[in-house]
């Protein structure tokens, strides 16, 4: 066996970027040509794990993350990892122990997926950016010392926030019908969502450095490179649709109810926790999540540069 950078949900939002581009910085290194990508999914029969299967260099195999030991982690002689893990109420629960495990089998480095960088504090409302911070917390302290780590701080996913404005812009050229656009942005507070990959394409420039000392601790702040406030949005929507909107609404969230009664109503997991997740877009309401909180190290290391309206049209072919 070889040397091993380990991508824990190298299927999801911003794993499949990593998998995908970590292999031809790797190969590019002289000093990691004997090092392997060893990429996890939960089915290997998935399309998008078939497709990640046929890039050389890349490994996948089927295992659920959440059942990670160090053993595991030494039999596989992991050294370098990225993981992004769930949102669910026991993440804090799942991804400390896959940390406490890295450690415990000498793991060098680990980079990790976060959240929106304003929400990650103690007392936020919504859950899971306090899980975000007690994980970072957790990272920081002194009995972690030995483990070298990074946390991504991204903003909103440019094609979620996008996607509202797609299916209408699609209901209406099947329909001609005007109905009301719902969109969670505000319609004044500029916000710089960025796209997942372009999240998991820095997140694999840090596994390729051959030292990342100088990143280890550090909480990098990710947008896109480009503002765009919700009167922004409906401008896009009109030109798609060559008439105007009557109707807008702005800082909706009618559409978490379904998602996360769907998801959650018999879980067992408390539905107050759970719908505490509308508290997560005020900081993009107040303003806090536009381009120019993007960290240096980003723009220096792997600048994001997918648009909105790049996005959108992205969205409209598929």
């Amino acid at each position: 066996m070889a040397p091993t950078i380990l991508i824990v949900g190298a299927t999801g939002n911003t794993g499949r970027a990593v998998t995908e581009t970590l292999p031809t910085l790797l190969k590019a290194n002289e000093n990691f040509k004997n090092h392997r990508v060893l990429a996890l999914t939960r089915s290997l029969t998935s399309p998008s794990a078939q497709q990640l299967a046929k890039i050389p260099g890349v490994e996948i195999i089927e295992k659920n993350w959440t059942d990670i030991t160090s053993d595991w982690l030494r039999e596989h002689e992991v050294v370098r990892a990225f993981i992004a893990s769930h949102n669910a109420p026991n993440q804090f629960a799942e991804e400390s122990a896959f940390h406490v495990a890295a450690l415990g089998a000498g793991v060098e480095y680990v980079v990790r997926i976060s959240t929106t960088a304003p929400n990650v504090r103690p007392d936020y409302a919504a859950y899971y950016p306090r899980t975000h911070w007690a994980i970072e917390a957790m990272l920081g302290s002194a009995e972690f010392s030995a483990l070298k780590w990074t946390s991504l701080q991204p903003n909103v996913f440019l094609n979620f926030y996008m996607a509202l404005c797609a299916e209408y812009i699609k209901q209406f050229k099947r329909t001609g019908e005007l109905g009301p656009l719902k969109l969670m942005a505000s319609k004044d507070a500029p916000v710089a969502p960025i796209h997942p990959d372009e999240v998991g394409v820095f997140a694999a420039h840090l596994l390729a450095l051959d030292n990342p000392s100088p990143h280890s601790g550090a909480k990098y702040v990710l947008n896109g490179p480009e503002d765009i406030t919700g009167e922004q949005l409906v401008g896009l929507v009109e030109q798609h649709i060559a008439t105007k909107v009557k109707d807008v609404k702005y800082q909706d969230l009618s559409f978490l109810d379904a998602m996360l009664g769907s998801q959650y109503e018999g879980s067992g997991e408390s539905m107050t926790v759970i719908k505490s997740i509308k508290y997560a877009p005020l900081t993009m309401w107040e303003g806090k999540c536009n381009a120019s909180t993007t960290s240096k190290e980003v723009l220096d290391i792997a600048p994001p540069r997918r648009t909105p309206t790049e996005v959108l049209e992205d969205l409209l072919k598929a």
